[in-house]
């Protein structure tokens, strides 16, 4: 059995731990913004001594806190998820569309206009 397969049926069984992951998600979003606001001058202070150095730990501490929201978010979400439904699909993006960025916008559209009426 898949991890996907076991967490979709941990969190169908359980669906209040799924609602404290995405309870979870949205508390650390609103508590990243406002530490951002109420620790800007430290913050902006701490980045002015060695910007190469703190600029770096900055962006890699942010890309952490959002692969952390997007995945409480989607443990918190994958309740929904049908058996039918693959676990792990993509939209096709610039595979399967080669030539312009056009090509690729559009079909970046596509999948979202077919994520969108699955979640209705």
């Amino acid at each position: 059995m898949s991890i996907c397969k076991e967490i979709k049926g941990f969190s169908r069984n359980h669906e209040r731990i799924a609602d404290f992951f995405s309870l979870l998600a949205v508390l650390l979003l609103f508590a990243t913004i406002w530490a951002t606001v109420a620790y800007y001058r430290d913050l902006s202070t701490w980045l002015a001594h060695d910007w190469l150095l703190h600029g770096g730990l900055l962006i890699g501490a942010i890309v952490l806190i959002s692969f952390l929201i997007l995945g409480l978010l989607a443990l918190g979400s994958s309740r929904f998820a049908g058996d039918d439904e693959k676990c792990f699909g993509t939209f096709a993006g610039r595979r399967n569309y080669n030539g312009s960025p056009v090509r690729w916008f559009s079909a970046w559209v596509s999948h979202m206009e077919s994520v969108g009426k699955k979640h209705r």
